[in-house]
């Protein structure tokens, strides 16, 4: 995680905090703040790859920090619009220590497979080995809220679209040699990954717990510069808590 993703946490907290403080709220209530502040912790899938590019199941996961307005649509209709804002920081974790390095036959901002033991030929242990890819999303939702008269309560089922900046990506790699000597490396490139992804998502659940599903419309890498030529897509699978 970096430096600008532990500040925006940090000022999250600090800011439910102080708000929680200025109006409390009976057991099971919330402070009253307009829209809805979303921690989304799922997994990262990708669609339409080819067998080398699998993924490791728990090492691919993604966490979403979102702010979304509440504008309701009529009165107790029902329906609202939510905007937002914030961050979508996913992890991608390769099978048989495979991470991603540049392609110097395509040329910049591209990447290929490789091994990490080939890297670090010294190496006698792999401790980390991940890609990080960061950025800034904008969602956009319809809201049902079966609840009418209160949309802070209740059932309620969204469905929405996103579209997201990258801002970072980059690998970390951490290895053991036979002297029991550790070194992590963690690498900032391009690697070829869309520079702006667009999907769309669905939300199912109740104004503090949900579940929630993405499911990318473009590619994962730019055209002919991820590893294969790959054309592979996201799928993200996933639960939320409304922290405010």
């Amino acid at each position: 995680m970096n430096k600008l993703t532990i500040i925006l946490i940090a000022l999250l907290i600090t800011y439910q905090a102080t708000a929680q403080e200025r109006e409390r709220t009976t057991i099971g209530g919330r402070p009253n703040i307009p829209g809805d502040l979303f921690l989304d912790f799922g997994f990262n899938f990708l669609n339409n790859r080819p067998d080398d590019l699998n993924t490791r199941f728990f090492a691919s996961r993604v966490v979403n920090i979102y702010y979304q307005a509440s504008v309701p649509l009529g009165n107790n209709t029902g329906f609202s619009f939510n905007p937002g804002i914030g961050l979508g920081l996913e992890k991608l974790g390769f099978q048989e220590n495979q991470t991603l390095i540049p392609n110097p036959a395509v040329g910049l901002n591209s990447s290929q497979l490789a091994d990490v033991m080939d890297i670090y030929e010294d190496a006698t242990r792999i401790d980390k080995n991940n890609i990080s890819i960061n950025y800034i999303d904008i969602p956009l939702e319809f809201r049902y809220h079966v609840n009418r008269t209160n949309y802070n309560k209740g059932f309620r089922a969204a469905v929405g679209g996103k579209v997201g900046i990258l801002y970072n990506s980059h690998t970390k790699i951490a290895v053991t040699d036979a002297t029991d000597t550790s070194m992590q490396v963690k690498n900032r490139q391009d690697y070829g990954f869309s520079p702006i992804r667009y999907g769309v998502f669905t939300r199912l659940g109740f104004p503090g717990f949900s579940v929630w599903s993405y499911y990318g419309l473009n590619s994962v890498f730019e055209e002919g510069k991820g590893p294969f030529s790959t054309e592979t897509s996201q799928f993200n699978l996933g639960l939320s808590v409304t922290l405010f």
